[in-house]
C-alpha cells in the first residue's frame, strides 16, 4: 500500500508539472481578459474611441448625474398602462404579447440557422488569437490533466480515510439510531470526497495564472467532470448499488444500479448544455445560434430520459417497499410512462419556443412530486425496523419531522426555483408598494404560514397519537399506572381537536393580516357573533361546559361503566358536546353532557360483592364459616384470580332466619368489573364443598301429611307402580 501511494504522488505531480508547462511563460506579456456574462473582448487594446468613452465614464462628475437620472423613473405612456395606473395589463394583451414573443423566438431561430457556420468560424478565430494555435488538443490536455489531479486528490481522501471507512462499513445496523448514524457518516465522507476532487481538479487550476478565455473554458469544462462526480458521490450515497446494506432510496440492487448510471448521464449532459450556452455567448456566438443550440442539446437530453423511462427495471414481487410506492404502483407501468413521456415531450416544446415561464412551471410540476415521492420513500425506508416488512399504523414523530420538514423543503426549494427562473427580483418586489407586489408578498406570506402551521399539526399530531398508542394497553387494573393511561385515553383526543383549532384558526388570521385584512376588527364582529350564537344556542353552550367540568372532575374515562340516570355503558369516547356509552347487550347512546346529572362510576378502585346463602336448619355454621373461608384463600392463591382479588371471600356470619333456610352473608373486595367471574368460581367450589361435607342447602317443600289407611294405600299403590313400570317402559 505505501508503494501504491507512492506512485500515485509521484503521477500527481508530473501532471501538475505538465498543467504548468501549458501556463503562459510570462504572465505580464500574456493578454488578460475579464470575462464578462455577455460577451468578451476578443482584441487586448480598446480603440481610442473607446477608451475615450471609458475615461469619460470614471469622471465623478458624470457617475453622479447617471446616479441621479437612475432614481427618476420616465412617465409611462398613456397605451402601456393597461388602464389601472400602469400596474396591470388585461389577460387578453398578456396572452397576446407572450404568443408575439413565441413568435419572435421561433423567427430568430429560423434566422440564425443559414449563418450558424459563420458564427462558429467568428469564434474559432477568437480562440486562435486567445489560447493559440492547436486550441482543441491544448484545451483537451488541461481539461484532462486537471480532471486527473481531481481524481488523484480524490484517491489520496479516500486512501487517508480508509480504516475509517472500513469501521464504518463494519458497523451493525440493528436498530434505527444505528442507521441512521450509519447514513449521516457516509454522507459526511460522500461530501469530503467531492470537496478533495474539486480542490484538486479546480483549485489547482485556479492556483495558476491563465488567459482570460482559456481560463473560462477550462474551469466549465472542469465543472462539468465535477458535477458528474457530485451525481456519482450522491448516487453511491443514496442507492448505494454495490451495498443493498446502505442503501437510502429502497429498490433491488438492479435498478439501483440502472439508475446510478442513468444520473451521472443526465446531470453531466444538463450542466454539460448550460456551460456550452455560457461560452457561446462569451464567444459572440448571436442568440438565435444558442438557441439552435440549446435546442439540440434538450433534444438528446429528452431521448436519454424517454431510455430511462421506458428501460427502468420492473421492481420485484419480493422488494420490500414503504406504503408511498404501493400508492404510485396503482397507475399501470405503461400508462406512467405515457404521461411522463408527454410531460417532458411538451417541456421539450416550451423550451423550444422560448416560453421560459411556462417551461420553469412544467419542471416544477414534474419535479416536485417526484422529489417529494422519493423523499418519502427514503424516509419511511430509513426509519423501518431492520428486518421489518411492516409499516408501522402510528408513525414515530422522527419520521413525520423528517417527512414534513423534508416536504416544507422541497415546497421553498421549488418556489424559489420558480423564482428564479420566471427573474423575480425579491429587493424591488419588498420595496415597490404596488398592487400586484403587496400581493406577491402577501402570497408569500401566506405560503410560509401554512408550512409553518402544517408542520405544527403534524409533528403535535403525531405525538399525541404515538402517546395514545403507548397508553392502548391499560396494563393491571386499579393500578396508578392504569389510571394515568385511562386518564390520558380520555383528554389526548380532546386536546388533539382543540389544538387543531387554535393552529386553524391563528394560521387563518395571520394569513389574513399578511395579504393586509385588518383583523381587529374581525375579531370583534366574531366575538359578538359569537355571543349571539351562544344565546341562540345554549343548549349546546351548556353541554359544552358542562363537559369541561366533568372532564376537569375526572368522573368518568375512557373504558370506564358508568350509570347516569336512564343511561349505562362503557365510556366509549367524547365529543365537544356529548358521550358515547356502549351497553353490555350491544347498544350505542350518545348522550350529551347537559343530561348525564348526577353520574355513577363503577369502574373506580375496587368493589364489594356480597353474597348470600341459604342453608338448612340442622347445619354446622362454624364448619360452614371455615369452608367458605378455606374457598377465598383457595381463589386469592391462585395465580388467575389472585391479581383481582384484593379482599378475599369471607363469611360474615348468619343474616336472617327464614321460613325454611338460615340465610348467612359473605363478601369479598375485588377490581371493579372482576367480581363476576370471582363470584361464579366461588359459588362453584362452594357447592362442591358443601356437598362434601353435608350441608345441604334449603330450599322450600311441600309436605302432604294423613292417616295410616291412606299412608298403606298409598304404599300398595307405590308398589303396584313399580312392578308395572319395567314393562312399560319394555
Amino acid at each position: 500500500m505505501g508503494r501504491a501511494l507512492r506512485t500515485l504522488v509521484v503521477w500527481l505531480v508530473l501532471l501538475l508539472i505538465a498543467a504548468a508547462r501549458l501556463a503562459p511563460a510570462d504572465a505580464a506579456s500574456t493578454p488578460n481578459f475579464t470575462f464578462k456574462p455577455a460577451k468578451l473582448a476578443a482584441e487586448t487594446a480598446p480603440p481610442s474611441e473607446i477608451q475615450a468613452l471609458l475615461n469619460l465614464l470614471a469622471d465623478p462628475k458624470v457617475q453622479t448625474w447617471l446616479k441621479e437620472q437612475s432614481k427618476a423613473e420616465p412617465a409611462k405612456p398613456a397605451s402601456a398602462t393597461g388602464g389601472l395606473k400602469g400596474e396591470l395589463t388585461s389577460p387578453a394583451e398578456m396572452m397576446s404579447n407572450r404568443v408575439e414573443a413565441v413568435r419572435e423566438h421561433i423567427t430568430q431561430m429560423a434566422d440564425a440557422v443559414p449563418g450558424m457556420p459563420a458564427e462558429f468560424a467568428n469564434a474559432a478565430d477568437m480562440l486562435d488569437r486567445t489560447v493559440g494555435s492547436h486550441r482543441p488538443a491544448k484545451i483537451l490536455t488541461l481539461v484532462a490533466a486537471f480532471v486527473g489531479l481531481g481524481f488523484g486528490a480524490q484517491a489520496l481522501f479516500e486512501y487517508a480515510t480508509q480504516r475509517m471507512r472500513r469501521h464504518l462499513e463494519a458497523q451493525p445496523v440493528d436498530t434505527v439510531s444505528e442507521r441512521v448514524r450509519l447514513v449521516l457518516e457516509r454522507a459526511a465522507f460522500a461530501f469530503g470526497s467531492v470537496v478533495a476532487f474539486a480542490a484538486g481538479s479546480i483549485g489547482a487550476f485556479l492556483v495558476l495564472h491563465w488567459p482570460g478565455l482559456l481560463r473560462h473554458i477550462v474551469v466549465a469544462y472542469l465543472i462539468v467532470f465535477l458535477s458528474i462526480r457530485i451525481a456519482a458521490v450522491l448516487g453511491r450515497f443514496l442507492l448505494a448499488p454495490r451495498n443493498e446494506r446502505f442503501r437510502v432510496i429502497p429498490m433491488d440492487s438492479a435498478a439501483a444500479r440502472f439508475w446510478y448510471v442513468r444520473l451521472k448521464i443526465i446531470i453531466g449532459w444538463i450542466v454539460l448544455a448550460l456551460i456550452t450556452r455560457d461560452l457561446e455567448e462569451a464567444l459572440g456566438i448571436s442568440p438565435g445560434v444558442v438557441n439552435v443550440v440549446g435546442a439540440g442539446f434538450g433534444l438528446v437530453w429528452l431521448a436519454i430520459l424517454m431510455e430511462a423511462i421506458w428501460r427502468r427495471p420492473v421492481a420485484s414481487e419480493n422488494e420490500i417497499v414503504p406504503e408511498a410506492v404501493r400508492e404510485t404502483r396503482r397507475l399501470s407501468r405503461v400508462k406512467l410512462n405515457a404521461l411522463l413521456t408527454i410531460a417532458l415531450v411538451l417541456l421539450w416544446g416550451l423550451r423550444l419556443a422560448g416560453a421560459m415561464p411556462a417551461f420553469w412551471l412544467l419542471a416544477v410540476v414534474i419535479a416536485w412530486p417526484l422529489a417529494d415521492y422519493l423523499t418519502r420513500c427514503a424516509v419511511e425506508h430509513l426509519l423501518r425496523p431492520p428486518g421489518s416488512t411492516e409499516i408501522a399504523a402510528v408513525p414515530s414523530l422522527t419520521t413525520v419531522f423528517l417527512e414534513r420538514g423534508l416536504r416544507a423543503a422541497l415546497i421553498i426549494a421549488a418556489l424559489g426555483f420558480l423564482a428564479w427562473g420566471w427573474g423575480i427580483d425579491f429587493e424591488r418586489l419588498a420595496a415597490q408598494e404596488t398592487m400586484m407586489t403587496r400581493f406577491g408578498r402577501g402570497a408569500l406570506s401566506v405560503v410560509a404560514i401554512a408550512l409553518i402551521a402544517d408542520f405544527i399539526w403534524h409533528v403535535a399530531k403525531a405525538a399525541i397519537d404515538a402517546k395514545l398508542a403507548e397508553t392502548s394497553d391499560l396494563g393491571l387494573p386499579s393500578t396508578d399506572e392504569a389510571r394515568r393511561r385511562a386518564r390520558l385515553r380520555t383528554l389526548l383526543p380532546i386536546f388533539r381537536n382543540v389544538l387543531f383549532v387554535v393552529v386553524v384558526v391563528v394560521a387563518v388570521m395571520m394569513a389574513l393580516s399578511a395579504v393586509g385584512v385588518e383583523i381587529g376588527p374581525l375579531i370583534a364582529g366574531a366575538s359578538v357573533v359569537g355571543v349571539a350564537i351562544g344565546f341562540g344556542a345554549q343548549t349546546i353552550v351548556r353541554d359544552v361546559i358542562s363537559g369541561m367540568f366533568y372532564l376537569l372532575d375526572d368522573a368518568f374515562r375512557v373504558g370506564e361503566y358508568i350509570q347516569a340516570g336512564h343511561y349505562k355503558g362503557t365510556v366509549e369516547g367524547f365529543s365537544i358536546r356529548s358521550v358515547r356509552l356502549r351497553h353490555q347487550r350491544g347498544p350505542v347512546f350518545t348522550v350529551p353532557f347537559s343530561l348525564l346529572g348526577a353520574v355513577e362510576n363503577m369502574s373506580r378502585d375496587w368493589v364489594i360483592d356480597k353474597i348470600t346463602l341459604g342453608v338448612s336448619y340442622d347445619t354446622d355454621l362454624d364448619l360452614a364459616r371455615k369452608l367458605i373461608k378455606q374457598i377465598g384463600l383457595d381463589l386469592a392463591a391462585e395465580p388467575e384470580f389472585a391479581p383481582l382479588i384484593i379482599e378475599p371471600l369471607k363469611m360474615q356470619g348468619v343474616d336472617a332466619f327464614g321460613d325454611f333456610a338460615i340465610q348467612l352473608r359473605a363478601k369479598m373486595m375485588t377490581l371493579p368489573g372482576e367480581q363476576f367471574v370471582i363470584r361464579r368460581a366461588a359459588f362453584a367450589r362452594i357447592k362442591k364443598a358443601f356437598d362434601a361435607n353435608g350441608i345441604k342447602f334449603a330450599f322450600p317443600t311441600v309436605q302432604v301429611a294423613g292417616d295410616t289407611a291412606d299412608a298403606s294405600t298409598a304404599a300398595i299403590a307405590r308398589e303396584a307402580l313399580a312392578l308395572t313400570r319395567p314393562q312399560a317402559v319394555a
